[in-house]
């Protein structure tokens, strides 16, 4: 049986997924090296998001409901669900595949929340391991719901939710109340679940990339890595930095880079078909006691605006969702903040919103919304990405099954996956 200890890794990526997995890897007993384009890690689509580790949001998007929205909300630009009519192949592709997925529909709602609930086990002792503050709050997740049809739907998705492992409960309209008693409006009834919890996804991630550092693991920010290449025994990382390139080698290499996966992967030789989905959060800065009053301290998900609430710290309140399929586009649009303002001065009319902070990020979606973790063509390149709107949630649970599965690979012992794991390992040639 061959020794890892002396085993090289690149770990492509710096944001939630590429952290985690330098860190599981480097608890292995590898020698890791993360590449990261940005000057620190968590810079992407790691920064801002919701903040919710939802177990209770593990429901995957193909169902035809979603289609019906994209083609309804088209024209409308503040529409929670916005696809940009202009084709592509890449876009026209990934969602024949999306619609080739829907009748796994109930499946991978199920695996995804047995997933989310056995994520937490791990996040949750690596924080306290590594004395890493961001923010968390366990105090549940509600789901809200304004009208009957929404609300039965979410009936169904329990069950589903359920045969994953999570339980959450139907609330009444006086229950939502004495839930978060800031919450204003009227609803027609809603789920609450007790076990899940919020967080700073940039302050976890940035703690754990001091972690890692801490551990051993190279961390070469400021890298932007032009070319990832194979043998099948030997890997190297062709990284640029400024006008000069230089070229790195390793036994082996992880792709954890969000978006721009699926062009690495390609360079590989492997399909990954992840499309990037883009989202919007405001971060509300509450500067007065009456602010903080006013803010909620219960987590929320509106179901009719698909949008998310977390509560970080004493003085900040983070709004986010919709979902824009416009390719790799990062810009900022004042029509799809808007809403999110508009939202909180309604909901919570007593927040002071004029200190507000605009972000967008691009979810890494792949077509049947389950991530990419296993082993590529190649058998020294790895993945662990395309987690879409569940990164934040999965993270720690891929991380440590990723780096099972390289670890499993260089000690030369039949590979054993998790239940999940055949689901997540796509077929390389589709």
């Amino acid at each position: 049986m061959k020794s890892i200890a002396a085993k090289s890794i690149a770990v492509v990526g710096g944001g939630i997924t590429g952290v985690t997995t330098a860190y599981a890897l480097a608890k292995r007993g590898f020698l890791v090296t993360l590449f990261e384009k940005n000057r620190y890690a968590a810079m992407e689509t790691s920064f801002a998001n919701g903040g919710q580790l939802s177990a209770s949001n593990a429901e995957v998007w193909t169902h035809w409901s979603t289609i019906l929205k994209g083609v309804k909300w088209m024209l409308k630009s503040d529409a929670p669900l916005l696809v940009n009519p202009t084709p592509s192949w890449h876009k026209l592709s990934w969602f024949a595949e999306f619609i080739g997925n829907i009748p796994h529909y109930r499946r991978n709602t199920i695996e995804s929340t047995r997933l989310a609930v056995a994520a937490r086990e791990h996040l949750f002792a690596w924080a306290q391991a590594e004395d890493v503050d961001f923010d968390l709050k366990k105090a549940g997740i509600l789901h809200i719901y304004r009208d009957k049809k929404g609300f039965d739907h979410a009936g169904e998705v329990s069950k589903l939710l359920a045969e994953g492992g999570l339980a959450r409960r139907a609330v009444t309209p006086l229950e939502i109340k004495a839930i978060e008693p800031t919450l204003a409006g009227t609803y027609y009834g809603g789920y609450f679940t007790e076990s899940d919890s919020t967080g700073d996804i940039h302050k976890f991630t940035s703690g754990m990339a001091a972690a890692i550092e801490r551990m051993g693991v190279t961390c070469r920010y400021e890298q932007n890595v032009v070319a990832l290449r194979s043998d099948g025994r030997q890997a190297s990382v062709t990284v640029q930095v400024g006008a000069e390139q230089s070229v790195h080698h390793f036994d082996g290499l992880v792709v954890c880079a969000g978006v721009e996966s699926r062009s690495f992967a390609s360079q590989l030789g492997d399909r990954v078909n992840i499309y990037p989905v883009k989202g919007y959060s405001i971060t509300v800065n509450l500067p007065d006691a009456h602010s903080q009053m006013a803010a909620p301290t219960v987590s929320l998900l509106d179901d009719e605006t698909k949008l998310v609430t977390s509560r970080l710290g004493l003085d900040r309140f983070r709004v986010a969702g919709t979902a824009e399929f416009n390719g790799y586009n990062k810009d900022i649009r004042a029509d799809r903040i808007r809403p999110l303002i508009e939202w909180v001065n309604q909901c919570f009319p007593g927040i002071n919103t004029r200190q507000v902070v605009p972000w967008a990020g691009l979810r890494p979606m792949m077509p049947n919304m389950m991530p990419r973790v296993g082993k590529g063509r190649l058998a020294n390149v790895f993945y662990n990405t395309g987690h879409g709107h569940l990164g934040w949630t999965l993270s720690a649970v891929t991380a440590d099954m990723i780096g099972q599965v390289v670890a499993d690979n260089y000690l030369t012992r039949k590979v054993v996956f998790p239940s999940t794991a055949n689901d997540l390992q796509v077929n390389p040639q589709h």
